[in-house]
């Protein structure tokens, strides 16, 4: 089949989970903020702001490369749906990853366990990205709309593969620290948005 349909339905289902990021930060109940101030409680809710731009700022780059890698196919078969289906998976639990980060991070108890899920989902999600690129430039190389050299295939997966220490980093420090794994997704967004990273970031391609 073609990667139309493949990559219309791919975009709305991204579409979706980066919306539904947006639903976790909800404005301060009047009697809060009677209690205290407004601007109090808007600070005070900090986190989900900052969880809220990490998160987003990443699928949209895994949106943009997930075009570039998509784009590079004339046709996809059975095991680049299924694959690209996990993917897809991956990104979708990501706002819930986020909000149980926000919510907990300035939490008495409960800090490390979702600082780890939230790491845990960026680095599962970057896995399966690989994994589906590496089907894509090796056992697919055949369904490429142009003739990629193999040497050039190779680059353009290690680059993708590169990026999978430093989600894993993240995961591990959550046990130490839930602010280290926030910090180091957020210096990845941050990253990987950069034009410089394009030659060689986790999901440029």
């Amino acid at each position: 089949m073609g990667t139309n349909r493949l990559e219309a339905f791919s975009d709305g289902v991204i579409a979706v989970a980066i919306t539904l990021l947006v639903l976790a930060i909800v404005p301060p109940a009047v009697e809060e903020s009677a209690k205290t101030s407004l601007i109090h409680e808007l600070g005070q809710r900090w986190p989900h702001y900052v969880a809220f731009v990490i998160s987003f700022m990443t699928i949209g780059i895994i949106w943009i490369n997930h075009h570039a890698m998509i784009s590079r196919l004339a046709q996809a078969d059975h095991s680049i749906l299924i694959l690209n289906l996990i993917l897809l998976m991956t990104i979708a639990i990501l706002p819930f990853a986020t909000d149980l980060m926000a919510t907990y991070l300035s939490a008495s108890h409960g800090q490390r366990l979702a600082a780890g899920v939230y790491g845990g989902a960026f680095l599962v999600m970057s896995v399966a990205f690989s994994i589906l690129n590496r089907h894509i430039l090796l056992a697919r190389a055949h369904m490429l709309s142009v003739e990629i050299p193999l040497e050039e295939r190779r680059r353009i997966l290690a680059r993708s593969v590169s990026g999978l220490a430093p989600y894993l980093i993240a995961t591990i420090l959550a046990v130490l620290s839930a602010y280290a794994t926030l910090a180091i997704c957020g210096a990845l967004a941050v990253f990987y948005a950069l034009p410089a990273a394009s030659g060689g970031a986790m999901h440029h391609e």
